[in-house]
């Protein structure tokens, strides 16, 4: 019965069509990172210094399609089940919940063992260079990598049994994947150097992101490190924290897959204007914007298809954008706490470029979830049928659509302005690259905003729209940062800067010179490449949201 689940579980997922496209891509993607860093010449030293150089090239992008394909999966595995009423079919089997649960989560390990069976070839090549260990590089590495698998397999799976749809699910995920791998970097990168609990607390955080324990084993050096010399055993402290996640989450999801993950047990609660006046007061002082009125009317001067978005889906209610720009805003003041307290010693450049990394993460992170399913999601749930019936005009419906994610992109990057307010104060001669800096960061909301929705009108199922959003807007912010890691060998200068030309981070990075993106001139190429691109991202959401609104 367990092996039933496994089978039918690959079987879902190997039988698409698009699995035969990405297992012929990923192998062309590990024989190119292999092959570009590979010698020119027939000697190679003896010191193994390019092997490694190969090894790290490798190794970091195989854990980055660890890190983007794999998630996805799982996150809509119990989900999909329970929406399509398929899961209370299986906990009336004798299955139980074990064997769901790692019947699945066996299903995706496999997954995980195709892509890194396909990448034996170039790690093969890489080893037959020399200077490289078969325990000590190759499979330390490979544990890794299986570890990563294992624990975000889990941690997917058990956001899936919280979710209620689909592309919740996959932004949840998503974003736990850069919380866990990125975002965790941060505190260790501003408090290192330090006494204290922030200091303490940043070193045991930093050992949860794969890319740490990868960079130590790698030898590129310590993740987030000031010149500090360290001896912390990354690798063995990300196994055992994944391990620990893992079987937590494990426990976790197994005891919620019973017959009450159907129920949804909710508050009626109270309408504020049924309530007396002075209560009325309170909530509004109180909350600003509450939650629990009556909403009004909309005006004939609004645009109606904005009001719906705002009002259907939970990010654009205003009492949780509030709680947004209110975390952004934080998350500025310990930016711009950093900037006070660590100017002498790194620099403001430094600090500026920490700040760059982490707006346009926020950015990458939240725009495809909210342009993503403009239109995809109204196809799925067949809202288009209705939208065709109403007066309202392709153009109405595109501009209020995308209206309702310009408000909360406005409000996030005015919310994580006040560290670079700083930084002029303290430094008055970078307030020209603060407006650069500054420009960038909208070129990048409209362009991620865009080319997400235009993605996104091209599927059907919101799923699908939010993936492939996701995939595009990492393949251009991280395909060409591999590049800048091969600088110098093999790549020289010019091929470098052509390929960061269509970096937005990397652009943010040269104005903001920041170290190792200093000598790249990107600006204003990179403003021409987004603006281009976003004009074609638009006639493309224009054209098919009028293709499919013409009648069948």
């Amino acid at each position: 019965m367990f092996k039933a689940v496994v089978l039918r579980e690959l079987t879902s997922i190997l039988r698409r069509r698009r699995m035969l496209v990405m297992q012929t891509g990923l192998v062309i993607v590990f024989a190119l990172l292999v092959a570009l860093r590979w010698p020119t010449d027939s000697r190679v030293a003896l010191t193994g210094t390019r092997s490694l150089q190969v090894f790290q090239l490798f190794s970091y992008g195989l854990l980055a399609t660890m890190l983007f394909l794999l998630p996805v999966f799982p996150s809509t595995s119990i989900v999909k089940e329970k929406k399509q009423g398929t899961l209370a079919l299986l906990l009336n089997t004798r299955l139980g919940p074990f064997r769901i649960f790692f019947g699945k989560l066996a299903s995706v390990l496999v997954l995980a063992g195709f892509i890194l069976v396909l990448s034996l070839p170039a790690a093969s090549a890489c080893y037959a260079m020399g200077g490289l260990s078969l325990y000590g590089d190759l499979f330390r590495m490979y544990l890794l990598l299986f570890m990563v698998a294992l624990e975000y397999s889990v941690l997917a799976l058990l956001i899936s049994s919280f979710s209620n749809s689909i592309d919740g699910a996959v932004r949840i995920t998503y974003g736990t994947v850069l919380l866990l791998s990125i975002l965790t970097l941060g505190p260790h990168y501003f408090f290192q150097g330090t006494e204290g609990l922030m200091s303490e607390a940043g070193e045991l955080l930093r050992c949860l992101s794969p890319f740490s324990a990868l960079m130590s084993l790698t030898g590129s050096g310590d993740a987030a490190n000031q010149g500090l010399v360290t001896k912390v055993d990354l690798m063995g402290r990300f196994l055992v924290s994944s391990l620990g996640i893992a079987v937590v989450g494990s426990v976790w999801t197994i005891t919620r897959l019973n017959h009450t993950i159907f129920d949804r047990d909710r508050s009626a609660g109270t309408i504020s204007d049924d309530q007396t006046g002075s209560i009325r007061a309170f909530r509004r002082i109180f909350f600003l914007v509450d939650p629990q009125r009556r909403s009004s009317g909309i005006s004939s001067l609004v645009n109606p298809m904005m009001v719906k978005e705002f009002r259907c889906r939970r990010f654009g209610r205003f009492s949780w954008l509030l709680r947004l720009v209110s975390i952004c805003a934080m998350l500025s003041l310990g930016l711009t706490y950093a900037a006070t307290a660590g100017t002498l010693d790194w620099g403001v450049e430094t600090i500026g470029g920490i700040m760059v990394v982490m707006q346009v993460a926020l950015l990458i992170l939240i725009t495809p979830s909210l342009s993503a399913g403009l239109i995809s999601s109204e196809r799925e749930s067949r809202g288009w049928q209705l939208l065709r019936t109403t007066p309202l005009s392709v153009g109405t419906i595109v501009w209020g659509k995308l209206l309702s994610v310009i408000l909360p992109l406005m409000l996030i990057l005015c919310a994580t302005l006040p560290g670079y307010i700083v930084m002029v104060y303290i430094e008055p001669g970078m307030a020209l690259q603060v407006q650069r800096v500054v420009i960038c960061l909208v070129a990048t909301a409209v362009f991620a905003m865009l080319l997400s929705a235009a993605v996104g009108s091209l599927f059907v199922r919101t799923a699908a729209a939010t993936a492939a959003a996701y995939g595009g807007l990492l393949t251009i912010c991280a395909l060409p940062l591999l590049i800048w890691m091969g600088r110098d060998a093999p790549f020289g200068h010019s091929t470098v800067e052509a390929f960061l030309k269509i970096n937005p981070i990397a652009a943010a990075l040269s104005v903001i010179r920041m170290p190792g993106f200093q000598n790249y001139t990107l600006i204003p190429a990179n403003w021409w490449f987004m603006g281009i691109f976003s004009v074609l991202s638009l006639i493309v959401l224009v054209g098919q949201t009028y293709r499919i609104s013409r009648p069948q």
